[in-house]
């Protein structure tokens, strides 16, 4: 179903649709807190945050760049599913403020107070959350309000990195509880827009095998995978929690190989999604046997397997599907756009190499540019498609 019209407004473009300037300020703001993050590491720069370093850093990837790119999705989304208009204009505006504001009193939090930081940061996730749900159950789509789910995880996750943070002085439960909850919200989504826009695309240009329909094996691989997060969450070094992972491993592994994704070569937008989608069996089975083999394999490679493998690859996947069709553009990966799918790509093969490795110092610093190179690369590919009106040659479709 297409995206509803949006109402006539005296607003600017970049104001018409959730996707817009949460997808341009999330790219910004990625690539911007990499930059900071290697000095920071370093102890050449410091933040004003009651975090410590890499608190701050794993907080502001996961609650401030994913934040901002699965709010995006959502907005424009949910409008899909409903049928009803975005939300647009200065209510729009209103939830961008939000998100800023809590990047500045997330950095600040030492001069404002743990607790003030606190409020405003996960007052914007509590405001999505909220936005979202009310929409839903307006349109009455109640078969997505499971979508909200691992959002309303991420939520708790927020909080409770506040109060863990404050109390503990570091974030251990909280920081992987929200890299689950992000991680099984990919298993959701990505199971359902890859085997779609990889149909699609197979039916109108290779006719043949196509991916295999949502059956009973999906549900129990997401419940499965599920659990194993949960476990890893709270139980990171029991021997079940990393029989439990590997054993999800596998199943999502057979999940991905039911979607045809080998089929899709000749489609950098369809084929993204499947290379992106193959860092979630990766992370399980890495980070499963880090818990089973703790000393030998390290915790940080499935870690980042998942946060620059799945999360990171799939988000600028499908960030660029979206802008493309929603903006009514052709849905073609042109030079640009491919060169920055393989930045994505090889930044996360090497920071998982980095952390088998971590005197190989170079490979952190590769990743870390790569990542940059394509946080920024989108929004210099993408940006002026986000802040211009939408081109009236063609409606969206296959997008979101």
């Amino acid at each position: 179903m297409a995206i509803p019209r949006t109402r006539p407004g005296a607003y600017p473009a970049v104001l018409s649709n959730g996707f817009r300037p949460f997808f341009l300020l999330g790219a910004l703001f990625g690539g911007a807190a990499i930059l900071f993050w290697l000095p920071l590491y370093y102890g050449k720069l410091e933040t004003f945050s009651v975090f410590l370093p890499v608190d701050w850093h794993v907080h502001e990837l996961l609650f401030g760049y994913l934040a901002a790119v699965i709010t995006g999705f959502l907005l424009t989304a949910i409008p899909n599913w409903t049928g009803r208009l975005p939300l647009q204009g200065l209510p729009l505006l209103a939830l961008v403020l939000l998100w800023c504001a809590g990047r500045v009193v997330v950095f600040c939090s030492s001069q404002t107070g743990w607790l003030l930081a606190a409020l405003v940061d996960c007052g914007f996730l509590l405001a999505v959350v909220v936005a979202a749900a009310t929409e839903i159950v307006a349109g009455r789509n109640w078969r997505n309000l499971k979508v909200l789910l691992p959002v309303t995880a991420l939520l708790a996750a927020n909080i409770m990195f506040h109060i863990e943070a404050h109390s503990q002085g570091v974030t251990n439960i909280s920081r992987r509880l929200g890299l689950a909850a992000t991680v099984v919200l990919v298993m959701v989504i990505g199971g359902r827009i890859i085997p779609s826009f990889t149909r699609n695309w197979l039916a109108r240009e290779r006719p043949g095998r196509l991916p295999v329909p949502f059956s009973r094996f999906d549900g129990i691989t997401i419940l499965s995978s599920a659990f194993g997060l949960v476990a890893w969450t709270f139980f990171p070094t029991n021997p079940g929690t990393g029989t439990i992972l590997i054993a999800a491993a596998l199943l999502n592994a057979i999940r991905l190989g039911r979607w045809a994704g080998d089929r899709s070569l000749r489609d950098p937008l369809v084929l993204i999604l499947h290379l992106s989608f193959a860092f979630v069996p990766i992370g399980l089975f890495v980070s499963g046997l880090a818990v089973l083999l703790p000393g030998q394999v390290p915790a940080a490679a499935g870690i980042h397997a998942f946060g620059v493998g799945a999360l990171a690859c799939m988000t600028l996947a499908v960030m660029s599907r979206a802008t493309l069709g929603h903006t009514g553009r052709e849905l073609r990966a042109d030079t640009g756009t491919c060169l920055m799918f393989a930045a994505v790509l090889f930044a996360a093969i090497l920071r998982i190499a980095a952390a088998f490795e971590p005197a190989a110092v170079s490979l952190l610093h590769m990743a870390a540019a790569l990542w940059v190179i394509a946080c920024f690369g989108y929004v210099v590919l993408f940006g002026r498609m986000l802040v211009r009106p939408r081109l009236q040659a063609r409606r969206p479709a296959n997008s979101v």
